[in-house]
């Protein structure tokens, strides 16, 4: 059996299942609009606040009954502009409700900056205390006077917002935001003017509906909903389906980890002092396509005149690997190259070092594949000179099939002779390919899930390494390659299977019209080297094989 054939059809079969599955989770109903989510959202009081359980609770501190509380009135909102974004804040919780990435566009809209949180998700960053009277992500607090934008020579900004609790009680929230950074540190302060001690929990969560981020198609999906590590479960992607039947499994108690909400190259992640005790949880608001993941950590026993402070990072931004690790142990496992990652960790590290050499993704890519296809030279030139025997003898073959067609052990004797004559092995070009094939596909989840290759230009129209081919060039390119290949393949004894083999690389090409335009780059080169590898191997092989048959004559 050819081996490139076999090989292509896998591949062929493999690719028609992703297609099939992603179009059934593209096309996936939405259980109800954006409207009747807000409207859900707005009616519901302090009872949205999460609960901490028995075992989060201060020793001797029952949990405080909550207070019913109407949702808050004469909500203004401040925008505060760092060098990397501009958050928008609400007086209601003191939630971050917008956040422009100024470094990254609109992937529908090349003049705008994207939003990662905004209202076409209702995604927002929310906070809360836990306790008799305390404020929630409800309450309306009152901005502190203070500068609004990161100043030249400026590391650090702080926002400060004040509210009351019970009597005596008084509570800030302190925003502070860095420079060069994508981290927000979202701390509690709370001040006890009481004449009793309180034991107060306070809640991060991150709200966002279920709706896929603009930019996905159904040729190409990827996972969007919360994910969770911790040192003992690791990581733990958890769909919005699970969440809303109650049936979501993921790690629930630790003194360690983060939880995020991922989607395509971004991630909101809420990451607590490492050692302090904590709670996640995750839940869908009723009536609505909402949904909130996060965490509640337990404030230290608060006595009469006395003060406490408690504090989680908000990482949120794009999914740029070093700054993912210096956020949080396992931060970057949100950029998902499933079970592939120990091959995908290090093509990823040597494309950013290439990168770093030629400063352009594109021109990365293209040296990168290059490498990887010497790299596998001899396995390559050992399948590709079993292609090149086989290419010789088909003639024989089909005069074998043809003279055998009514006795299927003779022909098969026959061609086992012929094989041993001629010293092919028929499957001698399997292992080299299928030791080949991991790589290739890691390089392309890491070229899939590549933040970097967003936005990065390469040459000519080529502009967004992150969008599809606009004048659709190199899939077009891709397709003659294919065929070249084809070409150079033996020609299948079979005519059906011939005309199958030949309409599979317009098949493959109809699906790269809408494949990241990095994606398709990586597949030309690494079909014109193969192209030129299989001639050339082909051309010596029928050359040695004339000056044997002249040799004979």
């Amino acid at each position: 059996m050819d081996t490139r054939r076999l090989i292509l059809v896998m591949i062929f079969a493999f690719s028609s299942y992703m297609l099939w599955d992603n179009w059934q989770q593209y096309k996936n109903p939405r259980p109800v609009t954006p409207a009747t989510a807000t409207a859900a959202q707005q009616s519901a009081g302090h009872s949205d606040a999460p609960q901490p359980s028995v075992n989060l609770q201060a020793a001797g501190q029952p949990s405080a009954p909550l207070v019913e509380e109407k949702p808050a009135t004469a909500v203004d909102t401040f925008t505060v502009t760092t060098d990397l974004a501009k958050i928008t804040i609400s007086t209601q919780g003191g939630d971050l409700v917008g956040l422009e990435l100024l470094n990254y566009k609109e992937s529908e809209d090349n003049e705008k900056n994207f939003h990662l949180f905004g209202a076409q998700h209702h995604y927002q960053a929310q906070s809360g205390l836990i306790g008799n009277g305390l404020p929630s992500h409800r309450s309306l607090f009152k901005r502190v006077d203070g500068p609004l934008e990161l100043a030249e020579g400026q590391d650090e900004l702080q926002v400060r917002l004040e509210a009351d609790g019970p009597q005596g009680v008084r509570v800030a929230r302190i925003l502070t935001f860095k420079r060069g950074s994508y981290v927000v540190d979202m701390a509690w302060e709370i001040v006890n003017g009481s004449d009793q001690a309180i034991a107060p929990h306070a809640y991060f969560q991150i709200q966002r509906d279920d709706v896929d981020p603009s930019g996905s198609n159904m040729m190409m999906h990827t996972f969007t909903g919360p994910a969770v590590f911790t040192d003992a479960e690791k990581y733990q992607k958890v769909s919005f389906a699970d969440i809303g039947d109650k049936s979501a499994k993921f790690a629930k108690a630790a003194d360690n980890g983060w939880l995020a909400m991922v989607q395509h190259y971004f991630v909101a992640a809420l990451v607590p002092q490492q050692g302090v005790q904590r709670e996640y949880y995750m839940r869908k608001l009723d009536g609505s396509n909402l949904f909130q993941v996060g965490v509640i950590v337990p404030v230290s026993e608060i006595g009469p005149g006395t003060s406490a402070r408690t504090a989680v990072s908000l990482f949120a931004g794009p999914q740029e690997q070093a700054a993912l690790k210096e956020t949080a142990p396992g931060l970057d496992l949100v950029v998902d190259y499933g079970w592939l990652t120990v091959i995908a960790a290090p093509i990823f590290w040597a494309l950013q070092f290439i990168h770093g050499l030629v400063g352009n993704w594109g021109w990365a890519i293209v040296v990168l594949t290059i490498a990887i296809k010497l790299a596998f030279f001899p396995l390559s030139a050992a399948s590709y000179r079993s292609m090149a025997k086989m290419r010789v003898v088909t003639p024989r073959l089909v005069q074998l099939k043809e003279r055998y067609s009514d006795d299927r052990a003779r022909l098969n004797q026959e061609m086992m002779k012929l094989y041993q004559s001629e010293k092919i092995n028929p499957l001698g070009g399997c292992l080299p390919i299928l030791i080949q094939i991991p790589v290739f596909i890691a390089l392309y989840w890491v070229l899939l899930g590549a933040v970097e290759m967003r936005g990065a230009p390469w040459i000519g129209w080529i502009t967004d390494l992150a969008s599809a081919d606009p004048y659709y060039i190199l899939p077009v390119i891709m397709i003659v390659s294919m065929v070249i290949q084809m070409k150079l393949n033996p020609t299948p004894p079979d005519p059906i299977q011939a005309k199958v083999m030949m309409a599979m690389p317009f098949v493959f090409g109809v699906m790269f019209l809408f494949f990241p335009s990095g994606l398709v780059l990586y597949w030309v080169v690494n079909n014109i080297l193969s192209i030129a590898q299989q001639w050339q191997i082909t051309r010596m092989m029928e050359k040695g094989g004339k000056a044997a048959n002249d040799a004979k004559a």
